[in-house]
């Protein structure tokens, strides 16, 4: 999942055309109008037709003699690329989205956190406390108790020793920024620390049974924290 960072008009006339594919402004099966784009965006054929060759290979849009590019169904779309991801949440909170991750998380952390426990290092577990603690000094700052946050999964993954598991580190990391951003801006909310820590202490203790059920404690209190904060209700 290599992200793609190009800045300047290039990757500005990339993030656009996304946007657009993604918003539904450019519906599945559409074409799209090269000349049209030049014109809107201020920018040569070339940098269009490299924008849209990104995006084929993320597999938003194709191309073809005689009809030319058009937007894929979203079926084909490589919505686990870290760029897919950014684009199609960046500065939203997408509920489906949201409750999908949900369920995704339900299905992989806790037996994350069984695998952790028996394959835990020191270093793993060095960088699940310090997560911790890096949490417990975020209380009331929002931006570094997402950082925070993302830091505990982050190490949490790490520590299975799975090189498929710390692949998902970017979908867990684009859907909890957005989760986390709702939840810790809505005051007031749960201290999530304790949760936390008894996932940590249980896969120090290697015990993996406990771990998993831990994990889906936490999970289960950040789904009602999530609940909670779009209907604006206290805990």
């Amino acid at each position: 999942m290599n992200s793609y960072t190009r800045r300047g008009v290039h990757g500005q006339v990339v993030r656009e055309i996304a946007s657009r594919v993604l918003s539904g402004a450019y519906p599945e099966g559409a074409t799209i109008d090269v000349s049209t784009l030049e014109d809107e965006l201020g920018v040569s054929r070339t940098v269009v037709r490299e924008a849209l060759k990104v995006l084929t290979a993320k597999g938003l849009v194709d191309a073809r003699q005689k009809r030319g590019t058009y937007v894929l169904q979203r079926a084909r779309w490589n919505l686990l690329d870290a760029d897919v991801l950014a684009w199609q949440f960046a500065g939203r909170s997408d509920e489906s989205f949201l409750d999908q991750l949900h369920e995704m998380r339900a299905i992989v952390e806790p037996a994350g956190a069984g695998l952790a426990a028996g394959r835990r290092t020191p270093a793993d577990l060095a960088a699940i406390d310090a997560a911790v603690e890096q949490m417990v000094r975020a209380e009331g700052d929002p931006d570094a108790a997402v950082a925070a946050d993302l830091a505990f999964h982050r190490a949490l993954l790490a520590a299975t020793h799975n090189e498929l598991l710390t692949r998902m580190e970017m979908l867990l990391e684009t859907g909890l920024a957005s989760r986390d951003r709702l939840v810790h801006t809505t005051s007031p909310h749960d201290d999530p620390v304790p949760s936390h820590r008894a996932v940590a202490d249980a896969i120090r203790d290697g015990d993996a049974e406990r771990a998993a059920a831990a994990m889906s404690q936490l999970l289960d209190k950040a789904l009602a924290d999530l609940r909670r904060a779009r209907e604006g209700n206290p805990p």
